[in-house]
């Protein structure tokens, strides 16, 4: 299931150029809050943007309440 749920979310990344020097590629997955990356090559960008939304699953899974056990 959280692979699926990844897969998909890479497979929503959008990626473009930006001015920036040393760091000229942007990605980032919408409808993820703050889930978003640059780096130097596009294949950097693509690492760091999955790394990401690794601490992102993370983070998410820290602040929320326990699981029911049945609903």
């Amino acid at each position: 299931m959280i692979r699926a749920y990844v897969q998909a979310a890479r497979e929503r990344a959008h990626y473009e150029l930006i001015d920036q020097a040393g760091q000229p590629y942007y990605g980032e997955i919408p409808g993820l809050d703050g889930v978003m990356a640059c780096g130097a090559t596009l294949e950097e960008c693509r690492a760091n943007l999955e790394d990401a939304l690794d601490a992102w699953l993370v983070l998410g899974i820290q602040l929320n309440p326990p699981i029911p056990e049945s609903i």
